[in-house]
């Protein structure tokens, strides 16, 4: 006897068993897919869940540090050496900026300190985007473009206390021990392969038709680097005299071995609330936040190209 049944209607043939069959693979396939979708949203909300907790870690080993280092500066001296350490003060104070604030030259030592980070930017820039552009539209022989790039990076990849003394000898060979000029020639060497390296990515990723456009227009190299090349890159101008910036401002190393009064920086007087009597911390916090608030504020004022600078090319068509 046989089991299949065919029924006819209107001319088709209908198998029931086929039918069954063929309802049973698309459950299947209906509950696999909902498999896959409720599979990957729970790799959604993982991936989700991992983004927002390294977020709030990161911020939290950034932002940690400098609120106790404000905290602190508020604190009495009775707070800094209490066990267990207090995070909120229990009383606050302004005792620490009055001490920092009438100590004599200490307007001097910001003037240096702005003075010297101001103009060792500009030269770094000046010298550096030049040199950049130069690298990117002018082709030297024997690949001396990749060389001269590379030996470039490779300056700044030394320890800088390797370079110390001869710094130090040099400068004194020339006179220059103690003077602000002495520092801004150290900065702008180490801010120069910061400044080529970031504006060599700038200018490479401008758009070659333009650059062709100006040369058929008859513009010289030195006409299509100011009229062109400078104001489309001027994102990656204002990262980089940002980030040059804020190294003059910090830099610690160069300002105390090449500098004892007239040209010292805020950084050097606050190394010096280190004594042998022990840390004076409420006036090295108070000096180190006030050090610290003129960058975040500069930061502040130019996220926005700082964030197109940083992120420049990290999208490609």
């Amino acid at each position: 006897m046989n089991d299949r049944v065919t029924i006819t209607t209107g001319g088709y043939s209908i198998n029931p068993g086929q039918v069954s069959v063929r309802a049973g693979l698309n459950k299947q396939q209906g509950r696999n897919g909902q498999q896959e979708r409720n599979s990957a949203r729970r790799r959604k909300i993982a991936s989700t869940l991992s983004s927002v907790t390294a977020t709030y870690l990161l911020l939290a080993v950034i932002l940690v540090p400098f609120i106790w280092l404000i905290f602190t500066s508020f604190k009495f001296p009775v707070e800094f050496l209490s066990w267990p350490p207090t995070f909120l003060p229990r009383s606050l104070t302004i005792e620490n900026y009055r001490r920092v604030l009438h100590q004599p030259l200490l307007l001097n030592y910001f003037a240096n300190t702005f003075i010297v980070a101001s103009a060792s930017t500009l030269l770094a820039l000046a010298v550096g985007s030049a040199a950049a552009y130069s690298l990117t539209n002018v082709k030297f022989p024997a690949r001396l473009n990749a060389i001269f790039a590379v030996w470039v990076l490779i300056t700044r990849m030394y320890p800088a206390i390797a370079t110390a003394v001869p710094y130090f000898m040099l400068i004194k060979n020339l006179g220059l021990l103690d003077h602000r000029l002495a520092l801004i020639i150290t900065y702008t060497s180490f801010n120069l392969p910061l400044v080529i390296w970031f504006m060599l990515g700038f200018f490479q990723g401008l758009p070659e038709e333009i650059n062709n456009a100006a040369i058929v227009d008859g513009c010289s190299l030195w006409q299509r680097f100011f009229k062109i090349g400078l104001p489309l890159a001027a994102p990656g101008l204002v990262t980089s005299a940002i980030l040059s910036f804020i190294l003059g401002w910090n830099e610690f190393l160069f300002a105390v071995i090449l500098t004892s009064i007239k040209a010292k920086t805020v950084p050097v007087v606050v190394a010096g609330f280190i004594t042998d009597k022990g840390l004076e911390w409420g006036e090295m916090s108070a000096l180190g936040s006030m050090l610290v608030i003129p960058v975040i504020i500069l930061a502040w004022l130019a996220q926005k190209y700082l964030i197109q600078g940083l992120t420049f090319g990290a999208l490609k068509e």
